[in-house]
């Protein structure tokens, strides 16, 4: 059994396959490897879903990324209604602790994506800033946003 989380407990589909444990992802509608990040990711977006009430249509894991013309991953990226990306989130495995270096990360990301909200998640701390771009500052939020806070 994976690691309790600091996020509620919710039910997955999963199966091992010739040793190796796979979740079934209901974002990308297929079984993936079952990594101590992955676990994180996977109840990360079901907090969302469940508890903030983010639309699952509007949720991209994987979503391809340009940084300096070099094609990345970010774990997680939320879209308003019409389309625009509004959230990037970057999860880590729980042993691993949140450091500068996971918030350069997401702010590499966020020069093409430029999005309002950053999260970055190990399962047991989460942070989330809020971007201003008017005065190129941010604020940490002491709570994540829900979806309809998002879209304010």
């Amino acid at each position: 059994m994976m690691q309790k989380l600091n996020l509620p407990e919710y039910s997955f589909r999963i199966k091992t396959i010739e040793g190796k444990v796979f979740l079934f992802d209901a974002l990308r509608k297929k079984y993936v490897r079952l990594t101590p990040e992955e676990w994180v990711r996977q109840n990360f977006v079901q907090f969302l879903i469940v508890e903030k009430k983010y639309s699952v249509s509007l949720i991209a894991v994987e979503a391809g990324v340009k940084v300096n013309n070099n094609p990345q991953r970010a774990d997680l990226v939320v879209f308003d209604r019409s389309g625009s990306p509004i959230l990037v989130a970057e999860f880590k495995a729980p042993e691993i602790k949140i450091s500068q270096q996971a918030f350069d990360q997401i702010v590499r990301y966020n020069m093409q994506l430029r999005v309002k909200y950053l999260i970055v998640s190990n399962g047991m701390d989460h942070f989330c800033c809020q971007i201003n771009y008017a005065d190129n500052s941010y604020v940490f939020l002491s709570e994540i946003p829900g979806f309809s806070e998002l879209l304010g």
